[in-house]
């Protein structure tokens, strides 16, 4: 039996297992006694970019009932090494590990929050990067919430002012009414660039402020973090905040996995593939999503974001297949680019193109961020086999529309 092996269940192996199921399908009857199966650390798929939201009970969606109905295995293990060269993997259960053969490989292990050695951030840090780890910070709100009122009880300091961390920002005034914490409360952004939001551009930044000022976000700028305790935060200009929570969302970086091949990365460690998204140095390796980088429009990298983590793993699960079976391949190739950043209560920011246009904001765009966030990305949940089949056709969706 041949097997094509992939390695995660984000956004992009979701996507390239259920799109290789796909292509099995299609192929028929030769195809019939060729094993899809994927390796995750969780038994769920993550819909990671929601972990920073006030509700978290529909972010965990189980494997089984994604995968099952396709005909896909699935297991939960670590993966702890791979031997393109014997085309073995090793996986990692508990205390014992396996060797796994494979015909074809599909990395898609995705990125992790860079953890620099500041003093007291892995004790008393908190992120959003998993859901494991958005759920920590929930309950630790929580119990916040049951505690008497004080200055460090009612602050939060976010730390990295990118995508992800003015998106915790904007919406932690919510997650504080939320979890029950009272009173006058405290939120501060802070990051060692001059600006808030340094890649949205002139006309998106204003933007940016103008919600943060409303929703009484302050500004640390041209700092960084010196220490961190239980009950504060230093900076290296020397002023110290009181507070109980401090959420670390400074930085992205692959899967330590590619670093461990034999290939071409770039700055951020992400696997150089072709627009087959076959990696390139590896023979039988295909990469998709955030530990994969290809030229998308034939000028810019991918970005690190599900809107190319999911076609990059459509293509690579059809591709695996095609190729495992002699078939022509499909290039991918997206000709558009948006970014839709959450505000919180005061809106959204909806931007265009790689300058980052602004196209619309406020409520209009929030709408559009909720569509995103909570139909869009999603894969059918109702375990219809011809559902999931065709969500995974290796076709690019128009741009999200919006009201102007």
């Amino acid at each position: 039996m041949a097997r094509i092996l992939v390695l995660g269940a984000g956004f992009a192996g979701l996507w390239a297992a259920l799109g290789a199921a796909r292509k099995r399908d299609a192929i028929g009857a030769r195809a019939d006694d060729t094993e899809i199966l994927v390796v995750d650390r969780n038994a769920y798929h993550n819909i990671r970019v929601r972990n920073y939201e006030v509700e978290l009970g529909d972010v965990a969606l189980p494997l089984a009932g994604l995968l099952d109905p396709v005909g896909v295995r699935h297991r939960v293990a670590e993966v702890a090494a791979i031997d393109p060269a014997t085309r073995q993997v090793t996986v990692r259960q508990g205390s014992g590990t396996e060797v796994l053969a494979y015909d074809r490989l599909v990395l898609t292990t995705g990125s992790e929050l860079v953890r620099p050695a500041i003093p007291g951030l892995a004790a008393h840090g908190f992120d959003v990067d998993t859901y494991q780890a958005a759920v920590k910070l929930d309950a630790h709100l929580a119990a916040l919430g049951k505690q008497p009122p004080s200055e460090a009880r009612a602050t939060v300091v976010v730390v990295g002012a990118g995508f992800t961390g003015i998106e915790v920002a904007t919406e932690m005034p919510d997650k504080l009414a939320h979890a029950g914490v009272t009173g006058p409360r405290r939120i501060v952004l802070v990051d060692p660039n001059p600006m808030v939001g340094a890649t949205f551009g002139a006309r998106g930044r204003p933007v940016i402020n103008e919600a943060l000022a409303a929703l009484g976000v302050e500004t640390r700028l041209n700092v960084k973090v010196s220490a961190i305790g239980a009950a504060g935060i230093t900076l290296d200009t020397g002023e110290i905040i009181a507070t109980e929570t401090v959420v670390w969302c400074a930085g992205m970086r692959a899967s330590p996995l590619a670093a461990t091949l034999p290939a071409v990365r770039d700055g951020l460690g992400r696997l150089a593939v072709d627009h087959f998204m076959r990696v390139e140095g590896l023979t039988g390796v295909f990469a998709a999503g955030d530990v994969a980088t290809c030229l998308i429009d034939g000028t810019h990298p991918s970005v690190m974001s599900c809107q190319f983590a999911r076609p990059m793993g459509r293509f690579a699960g059809h591709n695996v297949v095609a190729d495992l079976f002699g078939e022509e391949l499909l290039p991918l190739t997206i000709d558009w680019y948006v970014t839709v950043l959450d505000l919180g209560a005061w809106g959204a920011l909806y931007t265009t193109g790689w300058d980052r246009a602004v196209h619309t904001t406020g409520a209009a765009a929030k709408a559009t961020k909720q569509t995103i966030n909570r139909e869009r990305i999603y894969p059918p949940r109702n375990g219809d086999r011809a559902a999931l089949l065709a969500a995974a056709a290796p076709t690019i969706q128009a741009a999200p529309k919006t009201r102007k």
